[in-house]
């Protein structure tokens, strides 16, 4: 059967499913600049559009009220959010914040930093908070919103720690979901906020953990793992570094100089060894892209203190001094061990027995070389040191009697062949 969408203000396109199962997710925006709005509409693990539509099996389908979104405006976008403030909406809710939450609730009067709808859209049975022509505040509707929720989730570091309008200097005294509801707060499933941090956080994290509470709510699964701040164990219990494609610089002791080097970034500003976030493995959108993939530094976006604590950004972490030195001593002799390794790892059990490498590219390691032979002696014994010695055993093969095939047929090797009109480079010329 089909569902009016412009009664309740959902998601554009929204129709209900035969089963009738329904979960209002209101969304509020304060102190926020829409990116959260922005990176949720791209993920796609799962899609707003799956959940919306009621697509994944054995979870309810979403009624989302966005104020961007819906297709409803003014009074009859406002109809859900007040039923819901007013407890007539008669369907479960989940709360999901967007942004800082300014302290315009000491300001008095009615001043606000951000509102949405008017006095006319608020429920008499809260009291009343604004003149029916006048803005409602932001922070009204998340505290008349958020005990009868089934969960409030806190979306991106705005809403989660306060973000950068919360930053020192800053006026409008804003703060996060979890200090503006308090330590003691519970939805009405008994959840504390959950956190999905990042400036602007991974679509993805904030999706799979609506999808995980859903299942959760329908008791499909579980409580899913969270840690002491309330953010997914799965996506934030790791740090940037452990799965950075640049960490194995890192023990080696190699540091970029500027922005976009390949070498490890510490020394250049990057947090990521004390940042936790999953952004080098999930990448910031469609497992594409991410601060250090694309060469940047983390600047610790998902952290609680982000910004003051990290800043200023680009200058190297206190605790790199000692790191990075304890690195590079170490490091330089990893290294070198690395490539002693490397020159035994690349050349095959054929070419060691005939004394020669296959190439005309004339850089190809010098497999007569006595230092290269001694290593690779003493390589070799440790390496096959308790199981069955395989360099022994390939030198016992005899070599093919078809190698080199061309000098065997007579075809001169050394002269130069035009082809295409183009020159061929002899092994001389290399």
């Amino acid at each position: 059967m089909s569902y009016e969408v412009g009664a309740f203000g959902g998601f554009v396109g929204a129709t209900r499913r035969d089963d009738g199962k329904l979960v209002h997710v209101f969304w509020l925006s304060a102190m926020a600049c829409d990116g959260c709005s922005v990176v949720a509409l791209g993920a796609n693990q799962p899609r707003i559009e799956e959940l919306t539509l009621g697509e994944i099996p054995g979870l309810p389908q979403i009624v989302l009220h966005h104020p961007m979104l819906s297709e409803d405006a003014g009074a009859g976008f406002m109809q859900a959010y007040r039923a819901a403030a007013d407890g007539t909406l008669n369907a479960p809710y989940i709360l999901i914040m967007e942004g800082s939450i300014p302290d315009d609730q000491s300001l008095g009067g009615p001043g606000y930093y951000a509102a949405m709808g008017t006095g006319s859209d608020w429920p008499q049975s809260k009291g009343n908070v604004a003149a029916p022509d006048q803005p409602v505040k932001v922070s009204d509707w998340v505290w008349a919103l958020a005990p009868g929720a089934e969960v409030c989730i806190a979306m991106g570091t705005c809403a989660t720690w306060g973000g950068i309008p919360a930053a020192a200097g800053n006026i409008t005294g804003s703060m996060g979901l979890t200090d503006y509801l308090g330590a003691d707060y519970r939805s009405k499933r008994g959840l504390p906020v959950v956190n999905v941090p990042g400036c602007p956080p991974v679509g993805d994290n904030f999706t799979e953990v609506l999808k995980e509470l859903l299942f959760y709510f329908e008791g499909g699964r579980g409580l899913p793992a969270f840690d002491e701040l309330g953010r997914a164990v799965w996506q934030f219990g790791e740090t940037v570094h452990r799965h950075c494609m640049k960490a194995g610089y890192y023990e080696e002791g190699v540091f970029a100089h500027e922005p976009g080097d390949n070498q490890c970034l510490v020394e250049i500003g990057c947090w990521g060894p004390v940042v936790q976030c999953n952004i080098t493995e999930r990448g910031a959108q469609d497992h594409t892209g991410g601060c250090m993939i694309a060469g940047g530094a983390c600047i610790g976006c998902t952290m609680p203190g982000f910004p003051d604590k990290f800043s200023p950004f680009y200058k190297a972490p206190p605790g790199s001094a000692i790191s990075g030195t304890t690195s590079r001593i170490t490091g330089g002799a990893i290294r070198r061990l690395r490539r002693a390794s490397m020159a035994n790892a690349n050349t095959e059990p054929l070419w060691d027995k005939a004394h020669e490498i296959p190439t005309a590219w004339g850089r190809a390691a010098d497999v007569t070389n006595p230092v290269r032979k001694v290593n690779a002696f003493f390589y070799k014994k440790l390496q096959y040191s308790g199981s069955v010695n395989h360099a022994k055993r390939a030198k016992q093969q005899p070599l093919p009697l078809s190698r080199d095939i061309l000098r065997q047929k007579g075809i001169d090797l050394e002269a130069s062949v035009p082809v295409l009109q183009e020159h061929l480079i002899t092994r001389e010329e290399l």
